[in-house]
């Protein structure tokens, strides 16, 4: 069974086998996908011709109480902007319980935004750092008389989308597959095809809608596919999909991701993206055009591949150290980028050594070598750092190195390169404990 962790809310990745499992093997999973805040997916829905309920976003709690005034109804909900799963069970640094509350005034409306606007939330997935609120949707109330669960998402079994339904949705969907599967339905689309209207009906029959309601249950379901295929999206998640007291099927809430290697193609919607959401070093990567995703280890490594740094991060881990990011300058990297690459790999304070690994192709390894130089020279790094070089030019990067007078570490084999920066990453840590000063000298 796949399971992820999709920008914070734990969801079904697929599944297709006796039964669902969800429980102690969900692990966190870093996501490089876009994942936009609920309003502005809710927007897309509703440039789709899909009901949602009428509702605006506010960056403060006086605007918060205009827009409630503006919507007309004394029966709101007050949802916080928060790029983070379990919203309605976290709490504020203001002290507020819940990202997601029910009100029934402008003037709760208003006091409400105060405690959310500008204050961190802590859910189950955003830890102890907790996640700022900056500004909350405001949403009329609506009375379903039923609720589901739909998404849509890429499946690699089935190498292409998945529709995924449930006639038991607004609750967390992870807790019904683990306790009866057989509630989950999923339909796989032919990505070439498209959907066609028969697997929308058979969908909407599945999560039982009632039979007045199936043409129009089956199709919003093909309008969210629509989106799905226009956006390049990697998962769109609605929870719950309703039959409101008038009848009318309605998408209450919506999470949607996108792929980031369609940023090219999609550009209006990744200028959306909240980097106030994101880590630091996320933002600092991406505007110097680097892969990096950070871990929990103390070993930083930098390598030109993504396959050749999962190789890397493999073989420090075999070697029984731990790395502290994943790291791809890609094949066409500059020493400017090789220098930012440092300084995003030593502003995580629990790197201890760091690891160079570099196969020289369309990747250059003197311009690595120079990158490295200029990095140690003007970081005025302390820790120690290993190299290896192998490729185009690796003589002339040797030479460079060499000649530096910097104490930086060479060496041609990866095992050995590896097994010496787990050692020299333990002595570092050691060090520290005992808080002495470690100087590093090269062998003559």
């Amino acid at each position: 069974n796949n399971l992820c962790l999709a920008c914070g809310r734990v969801l079904l990745l697929f599944v297709f086998g006796a039964s669902l499992n969800v429980g102690n093997e969900v692990q966190q999973q870093h996501q490089r996908n876009l994942s936009l805040h609920e309003y502005l997916s809710m927007g897309l829905l509703k440039d789709a011709g899909i009901f949602i309920p009428k509702g605006q976003v506010a960056s403060s709690a006086d605007e918060a109480f205009s827009v409630a005034k503006t919507i007309g109804s004394n029966d709101l909900v007050v949802k916080a902007q928060v790029l983070a799963g379990g919203r309605g069970k976290g709490e504020f640094e203001s002290g507020l319980k819940g990202g997601v509350k029910i009100v029934y005034s402008p003037e709760e409306v208003q006091e409400i935004a105060s405690q959310m606007i500008g204050k961190k939330l802590f859910t189950k997935q955003t830890g102890k750092k907790g996640r700022m609120c900056n500004q909350v949707f405001i949403c009329e109330r609506r009375y379903p008389r039923r609720e589901y669960y739909f998404a849509i998402t890429m499946d690699r079994s089935h190498q292409g989308p998945v529709l995924i339904g449930s006639s038991q949705g607004g609750v967390n969907i992870e807790d019904v597959a683990a306790d009866n599967p057989d509630a989950i339905i999923k339909e796989p689309v032919d990505i070439m095809e498209g959907i066609k209207k028969e697997q929308a009906i058979k969908v909407a029959q599945k999560m039982d809608f009632p039979a007045v309601l199936i043409e129009d249950a089956a199709n919003v379901v093909m309008r969210l596919y629509e989106i799905f295929m226009k956006y390049d999206a990697t998962l769109i998640e609605i929870n719950p999909m309703v039959e409101d007291s008038a009848g009318v099927v309605m998408c209450m809430d919506a999470k949607i991701t996108f792929d980031s290697n369609a940023a090219f193609r999609q550009k209006k919607v990744f200028d959306l993206q909240d980097w106030s959401q994101e880590d630091e070093r996320d933002r600092e990567a991406a505007r110097a055009d680097l892969n990096y995703i950070g871990l929990d280890g103390n070993i930083g490594c930098l390598v030109n591949g993504a396959g050749l740094a999962m190789a890397t991060m493999d073989i420090i881990k075999l070697h029984g150290g731990t790395p502290a990011n994943f790291l791809d300058v890609g094949g066409g990297a500059t020493a400017q980028q090789v220098t930012e690459a440092f300084k995003l790999i030593t502003s995580d304070n629990k790197v201890q050594a760091i690891l160079v690994n570099i196969f020289g192709g369309i990747m250059r390894c003197d311009i690595i070598a120079k990158g490295i130089i200029a990095a140690v020279s003007d970081l005025h790094l302390k820790i120690p750092i290993v190299v290896r070089l192998q490729g185009t030019r690796v003589d002339d990067a040797k030479a460079l190195i060499a000649s530096s007078s910097l104490k930086i570490l060479a060496c041609d084999d990866l095992g050995d390169a590896a097994r010496m920066v787990v050692k020299l990453s333990e002595i570092v840590s050691l060090a520290k404990e005992a808080h002495i000063n470690v100087n590093f000298q090269l062998p003559i």
